[in-house]
């Protein structure tokens, strides 16, 4: 099995477990279904472009939740791998390939309005993704169509 189906069959909760486990503080979280459906709903409710709710940090990562309603930019996070879970709807991503017109918007993270020569991929409600430090990457977001997914920032690569 490739690396990418095998990625598509680890529950959810398994990949939060992981990445809770090299949380320096003690204890467990858990975000529940029900929280994750709850919140969604209200950044969804906002109609932006864009919208997103910070979640506790932890020693080397920090967690969001995030909801698009329409592509954003492309960027790339020089020390920051990131980690999606996609809760609710399908969207395409683009990574690789070099960003266009790409401008620094603090240190260590690059935008840009789009991606040149990326791979396309469809992802889609319990999908999970891994995109390494330094790779761009851009959701790209069909009009009318909501994606919102769990996001799980990975510090210090």
């Amino acid at each position: 099995m490739d690396t990418e189906a095998s990625m598509k069959t680890l529950p959810a909760g398994l990949l939060l477990a992981a990445g809770l486990a090299f949380a320096a503080q003690p204890g467990v979280t858990i975000f529940k279904a029900s929280e994750i459906q709850t919140k969604s709903d209200k950044l969804l409710d906002k109609n932006q472009a864009f919208a997103s709710e910070m979640l506790p940090r932890f020693g080397n990562h920090y967690m969001m939740l995030a909801a698009r309603e329409q592509t954003g930019s492309a960027e790339s996070h020089e020390h920051e791998a990131d980690i999606f879970v996609v809760e609710r709807g399908n969207a395409t991503l683009l990574s690789g390939g070099t960003i266009v017109q790409p401008r620094t918007e603090r240190p260590g993270e690059i935008r840009g309005s789009s991606i040149e020569a990326g791979e396309r991929r469809t992802v889609s409600t319990g999908d999970i993704i891994q995109i390494p430090a330094g790779v761009p990457h851009q959701l790209l977001i069909e009009k009318g169509q909501p994606f919102v997914y769990f996001v799980v920032k990975v510090t210090g690569q």
